[in-house]
């Protein structure tokens, strides 16, 4: 699988993610919503963001890895966050960059209401390209 990232001179470069990526492999992998249950079902860090995006995330690991992948073959997440607010970014930052490392899947961070219990503060899909 081969990734090109492309960060347009045009627009701005940013430090958690890569404004376009291109993609070629043979397997395309869509990871639905993960939240922060642990293996067994139980809500990890109630009222707790920062706890609940590392688990979100993490999950996020597990189910590519499940895939036959990994996050370093991830083009797109899509992160979900319950009455987001800017001083969120630096623990939601944290918990993807212990998944991530130093690769920038393109990403959206969209503020909601609710998800799917309320107890849920985060949840994180991805999708990747897997040969």
């Amino acid at each position: 699988m081969t990734l090109e990232l492309i960060d347009p001179e045009e627009l701005p470069t940013h430090e958690s993610y890569t404004q376009v990526i291109a993609a070629t492999g043979s397997r395309l992998v869509f990871v639905a919503g993960q939240v922060a249950d642990d293996a067994q079902g139980n809500l990890v860090g109630p009222g707790d963001l920062a706890a609940q995006a590392r688990q979100a995330f993490a999950n996020v690991g597990r189910a590519l890895a499940a895939a036959g992948g990994g996050p370093e073959q991830v083009t797109k997440i899509t992160i979900y966050v319950v009455h987001h607010r800017p001083d969120y970014l630096p623990a939601i930052s944290e918990a993807r960059i212990a998944v991530f490392g130093d690769h920038r899947p393109a990403d959206t961070l969209v503020g909601v209401e609710a998800l799917a219990q309320p107890e849920y503060l985060i949840e994180v899909e991805a999708i990747a390209v897997v040969d």
